[in-house]
């Protein structure tokens, strides 16, 4: 991996909803990803975990959260040792949708956009997605939108309102 002078900041969602073993819970799960985490680079911040009903085929609860954390590693970089961590704890990629052990997405990045063949930031449905929004609110509620403009807490807003009919 090739890391350069420059410093971003990028916020992480993580979600899991298949233990490894007895042991290794969804939750724990994700507190051993944060601790990966933390090995590309500082963790800023950590969101509380929060249970959420599954989208798709999967019937089991996830638990999620989020994470700020800094790093020289650009984008596709970060990507490809977030995706080091997901197999190191056990994902395979079955289909979209379904039961993972762990699912460690970049959804903002310092840098604002960015666009390739394996990577798009911002994420493109983190606007429609509550379990990714309430944890990034927890933890980086004035955060903008580059493509919006909007912050998390006014998107998040946003959802809840659609959602709700209201």
């Amino acid at each position: 991996m090739v890391k350069t002078s420059t410093r971003h900041v990028y916020a992480l969602a993580l979600g899991s909803n298949r233990p490894l073993s007895a042991r290794m819970t969804p939750a724990c799960l994700l507190s051993g990803a944060v601790r990966m985490i933390a090995e590309l680079g500082p963790v800023l911040s950590v969101a509380p975990v929060m249970q959420t009903r599954p989208i798709g085929p999967s019937r089991r609860i996830f638990v999620n959260s989020a994470v700020l954390m800094e790093s020289s590693l650009p984008p596709e970089e970060m990507l490809s040792g977030l995706q080091a961590i997901e197999r190191a704890l056990g994902r395979q990629r079955f289909r979209r949708w379904g039961p993972r052990r762990l699912d460690i997405d970049i959804i903002l990045w310092s840098g604002g956009r960015w666009n390739s063949r394996s990577l798009r930031i911002p994420h493109p449905a983190f606007r429609e997605r509550d379990f990714v929004l309430t944890p990034l609110l927890a933890i980086a509620p004035g955060w903008r939108d580059p493509v919006s403009r909007l912050s998390i807490r006014h998107l998040r807003f946003r959802l809840r309102k659609a959602v709700s009919g209201g």
